[in-house]
Parts: C-alpha cells; sequence; structure tokens
C-alpha cells in the first residue's frame, strides 16, 4: 500500500502504532486512499506491460472489475483517476462497472440454479 514506517513517537493521529509484548514498536502511517489509487494503476500498468490506455476494451474492463472490487471508487475523484489512466470518459468506466455487475448477477443465477438442479 506505500506505507512508511516511523518511531513511534513520531506517529501523528491518523499513524497506525504497532505494539509487540506491551511495547511500542513502530509506527506506519499509511498513504492517502487517493495515493494509494495511483499506486495500484501504476502496478496495473507495470503489469500489463504497458500504459493502461494501450489495453484493449476486454482488458481495460477487467481492470475496471478488478479496481471495483479493491474499492477503487470509493475514492474521492476515484472514476475521474481511472478514467484518465484508461484513456476513457467517466462515462465509459461507469458502463465498465455496470457491465462486471451485470456479468456478477448472470454468475449468481447460474450458481443458484446449479444448486437447485443438483
Amino acid at each position: 500500500m506505500g506505507g512508511e514506517m516511523l518511531p513511534p513517537g513520531e506517529a501523528g493521529p491518523d499513524d497506525v502504532v504497532l505494539s509487540w509484548e506491551g511495547s511500542e514498536v513502530v509506527a506506519v502511517r499509511l498513504p492517502q486512499l487517493a495515493d494509494s489509487l495511483d499506486q495500484i494503476l501504476a502496478a496495473m500498468a507495470r503489469k500489463q506491460g504497458k500504459p493502461l490506455a494501450e489495453l484493449d476494451r476486454k482488458a481495460k474492463q477487467q481492470v475496471v472489475k478488478t479496481l471495483e472490487a479493491r474499492g477503487a471508487f470509493f475514492v474521492r475523484h476515484g472514476v475521474e483517476t481511472v478514467a484518465g489512466a484508461l484513456g476513457v470518459s467517466r462515462f465509459t468506466v461507469y458502463n465498465y462497472i455496470n457491465y462486471a455487475n451485470e456479468q456478477r448477477a448472470k454468475a449468481r443465477e447460474g450458481d443458484e440454479r446449479s444448486r437447485q438442479d443438483g
């Protein structure tokens, strides 16, 4: 996630202080969620081996599905950030989110039918 370790005495109110056997040993400063989204997008681009904007439609839909599962769209301006990284409009990102939701719903319906038939 890109956290930063600090001495416990330097911890701020938003930092997480970790203890071991009753003693504070380290503080962790987590990045802002928006920074984490940028890091996730960069990692996804590295995994793909090219900028996300160069992916085909199906691959971009998979990226959006993965990001939605990670809560990326709860981050302020998350849709805009993802749209920029993918080289598409916000409207397209919302369409990809809707498509992913439809696919999950169809998969659940299929699972339910299988259980009822089995």
